[in-house]
């Protein structure tokens, strides 16, 4: 197999001139006239029905060059942290590991784990701890990232994340079912995580 690698890597995929990427997709939905003629058929004197591409904004084109700014909105499920911010870098905690965003970043989706979401705009750096949630990096620039639970770093009481430590590890060691053992592991988990980002 190793034997034919470079001829493998030469020869040209089957289909790969055909296949289309979401970036080379029109921005503005396209109707398909053919549904639409044979619902007129059918039904003459009803419109024909919305799909729900119908209703959402068209995706804005992939920029020709590469953007100086990351447009960045922060949402959580009962406010809106960041509405597109222009920033210069996002490091977000993915399950992967720390990830930085960049403009420009090839689009992806990275599931958030407990740990600090910086914000970087200039020398400015603004820390939040997050819970949980999701990021989605978009091929024109755009990251728009959920998170279930957030708060600002600085307002982070150390004392209390210590109490909430050495309770959740104590409840750890004295769990007797799996549902215990996994309610408190997830509360090791979090403070562990909130320690590390009080003291790194």
């Amino acid at each position: 197999m190793f034997r034919r690698a470079s001829t493998l890597l030469r020869r040209p995929l089957m289909g790969a001139t055909s296949r289309r990427f979401s970036t080379d997709l029109p921005a503005a939905a396209v109707e398909d006239s053919s549904f639409v003629e044979a619902w007129k058929k059918v039904s003459p004197n009803v419109d024909p029905p919305k799909t729900p591409l119908a209703y959402m904004k068209p995706r804005p084109a992939t920029p020709s060059s590469l953007p100086s700014k990351l447009t960045v909105n922060f949402v959580l499920p009962y406010a809106s942290e960041l509405s597109a911010k222009e920033v210069d870098m996002v490091i977000v905690p993915a399950t992967t590991g720390q990830m930085g965003v960049l403009p420009g970043h090839v689009a992806t989706i990275a599931e958030l784990k407990p740990g600090v979401l910086s914000v970087h705009e200039g020398n400015d750096v603004t820390k939040y701890f997050v819970s949980s949630g999701f990021a989605f990096i978009h091929a024109n620039s755009v990251a728009d990232i959920i998170a279930v639970e957030a708060v600002p770093v600085d307002r982070i009481d150390a004392n209390l994340v210590q109490k909430g430590l050495q309770e959740f590890t104590q409840k750890l060691n004295s769990a007797t079912t799996d549902l215990e053992k996994a309610e408190a592991q997830i509360g090791v988990d979090v403070h562990s995580a909130l320690n590390s980002a009080l003291t790194g």
